[in-house]
């Protein structure tokens, strides 16, 4: 009796772990289209910038570079903690 006890607290208790990795998953790929989608607008926005003030296409291409890399290192570090949750 005290053998299928454990069994069942065991199977119970890994309950929460699948559910863990499918949030982990859904963080990973929100982290990412959230990422793909800042990018974006960002490189849409400078290049409208570009095409109204072309003089000032070196100060606007070195600010898109430096935001996109902002957004990209935060991308990162999410998916990096999505992959803590799922592996640890």
């Amino acid at each position: 009796m005290s053998t299928l006890l454990i069994l069942l607290q065991e199977s119970v208790g890994n309950v929460g772990l699948g559910l863990a990795e499918i949030g982990a998953g859904i963080g990973a790929g929100l982290a990412a289209v959230g990422a793909g989608i800042g990018i974006g607008r960002i490189g849409a926005s400078a290049m409208e910038a570009i095409a109204r003030q072309p003089e000032a296409s070196g100060d606007i291409r070195s600010n898109m570079i430096v935001s996109a890399a902002l957004i990209e290192g935060v991308a990162f570090f999410a998916v990096i903690i999505c992959a803590l949750i799922l592996f640890v």
